[in-house]
């Protein structure tokens, strides 16, 4: 597919393109700031009826005027036809992310609602393979309820599930939860980091026009930070 059907794909209007055999002229200049091709040509010809015919123009400068004012306006048009594409494809973006309002993703994060039926599940992100994996979950106040040794594991993420039953067997409450993770392999600590599971309120354009979802307890974070959906 051409650029052109590419465009007309998404809806683009191509700016300066024009149907072969048509030609369309617009006689409003009032309050123009931008010289266009009818105003270059204009000029030009009046360069050429006003030379001194002594010293004519040169052919060289005049070819290299017209390069010029070619370039800029293939470039302005450009510039304009991408604009719209990006425009395009942002709402695009947002209108894609919106459908994750509702529903749950996992992303790196410390702080855990439980399920309706009790308990939190999430994962551990391994930098590399570690001898010795644990998570460690605490209550609002810091207290500790849950100890869980994984064990060995491979880089990568390692997923863990907890039942919301502290160490004594007390229901561990309606938290929110905190998670903490460690590794350890032969050479010392492990780089890990805690994924949990969390609830998309709202969706929202970033400053850098990127879609960023917000989550209750972990705040925004964009689409390439959502590990799984669930």
């Amino acid at each position: 597919m051409d650029f052109d059907s590419t465009l007309q794909t998404l809806g683009i209007k191509r700016y300066g393109a024009s149907s072969a055999g048509s030609s369309t002229t617009d006689t409003s200049n009032l309050g123009k700031t931008e010289m266009d091709q009818a105003d270059f040509l204009t000029l030009m010809t009046a360069q050429l009826k006003n030379q001194d015919p002594f010293e004519p123009v040169d052919n060289t400068q005049m070819v290299a005027q017209m390069a010029q004012f070619s370039s800029l306006s293939g470039i302005t048009e450009m510039n304009t036809t991408l604009k719209a594409i990006s425009d395009k494809l942002a709402g695009t973006s947002l209108g894609d992310a919106l459908g994750y309002v509702g529903k749950t993703v996992l992303t790196e994060g410390s702080t855990a609602y439980p399920r309706t039926s009790g308990g939190i599940a999430g994962a551990v992100a391994l930098a590399e393979d570690a001898t010795d994996v644990s998570v460690t979950i605490s209550d609002p106040n810091g207290k500790t309820l849950k100890t869980m040794v994984l064990g060995a594991q491979d880089k990568g993420a390692v997923a863990f599930d907890w039942d919301g039953v502290t160490e004594s067997g007390d229901p561990a409450g309606d938290g929110p939860f905190t998670v903490k993770v460690t590794a350890r392999n032969a050479d010392g600590a492990v780089t890990a980091a805690p994924l949990v599971w969390a609830p998309v309120s709202t969706v929202s354009m970033g400053a850098d026009g990127q879609p960023q979802l917000t989550l209750p307890g972990i705040g925004q974070i964009g689409l390439s930070d959502v590990w799984q959906v669930g």
